[in-house]
């Protein structure tokens, strides 16, 4: 089932997301919707608080096949790389990031298996970037003040045209 992806202003973006305490029917429900709506809208990536649900969920996918991390943690990040990155929560709009370029991530699978790995490139930014919606954090944070006054009109109009579809 596709699902609809929420847009920057709705407060549900800025919530940090609680740990999921077990992997039943309905999370599993959930993670195959949340594949499904990201290969819809053709990203790399989806968190749960982007379609509405604040759960330490996200799934991914790089072109290496599809993954689903779960109460993630990331731990000894490395090296740093200067990327441009979109989000589905932000459409028309690319940020210069700066993030690690490696990390370990210790997670959950969808089949409630833990694991620890060491990422490195895209697939380590689409972690951290996903990680970032688990904890109320948007691409635009990284703006300085300066800077993030040059997106602002762009970003009223999705704010303003996200809350007109809602009602």
């Amino acid at each position: 089932m596709i699902l609809t992806i929420r847009t920057y202003g709705d407060p549900v973006l800025r919530k940090v997301s609680e740990p999921v305490g077990k992997i039943g029917p309905a999370e599993r429900m959930l993670i195959a919707s949340m594949l499904e709506t990201m290969y819809k809208h053709k990203g790399v990536g989806l968190a749960a608080p982007q379609i509405g649900i604040n759960k330490r969920i996200f799934v991914t996918d790089d072109g290496e096949g599809p993954e689903v991390f779960i109460n993630v943690k990331i731990t000894k990040p490395k090296g740093k790389a200067v990327l441009e990155e979109g989000c589905l929560s932000i459409p028309g709009i690319n940020i210069d990031v700066e993030r690690p370029n490696e990390i370990t991530v210790e997670y959950i699978d969808h089949e409630g298996k833990s694991h620890k790995k060491i990422f490195r490139e895209l697939i380590a930014r689409v972690i951290q970037h996903e990680t970032d919606h688990l904890n109320g954090k948007l691409i635009v944070d990284y703006l300085p003040p300066e800077e993030l006054k040059k997106y602002q009109a762009k970003l009223e109009k999705i704010k303003n045209k996200d809350t007109h579809a809602n009602t």
